[in-house]
């Protein structure tokens, strides 16, 4: 079962739809049409029958070479959240409680703790 198509991803603002650009068995992808955003959804059975959930946002952008001013370069960021899941012991109501913990956790204050992170701190 995939999710909606398409998706969308607001980023400073702006709203970019992400059409499903991929989708074969438990993953698929969705690619901006500009082909600078993408969002992977996979779910794979690791060690000990655990199950990981992947949400990852890949994002591109072409910015000055450092080096040769006049050429650009792209360069690229990635954020990636993984539910790392037992096979038994906890419904998705109660990862989904921890879950919304987390994402209280550090979005926080204006997203102090990811600005810390950022910035080194641990």
């Amino acid at each position: 079962m995939a999710l909606t198509d398409p998706q969308s991803i607001t980023i400073s603002g702006t709203t970019t739809p992400l059409p499903r650009t991929f989708s074969e068995g438990s993953e698929s992808a969705y690619t901006s049409s500009d082909g600078l955003i993408k969002m992977s959804v996979n779910h794979n059975l690791v060690k000990q029958g655990r199950v990981r959930h992947l949400l990852r946002i890949d994002h591109s952008k072409l910015t000055a070479d450092p080096f040769k001013s006049s050429e650009n370069v792209r360069v690229n960021t990635a954020m990636y959240l993984v539910f790392d899941v037992p096979p038994a012991g906890y419904t998705n109501t109660e990862v989904l409680a921890v879950y919304t913990g987390f994402k209280t956790l550090f979005t926080a204050t204006s997203d102090a703790v990811v600005t810390k992170v950022l910035g080194g701190e641990s």
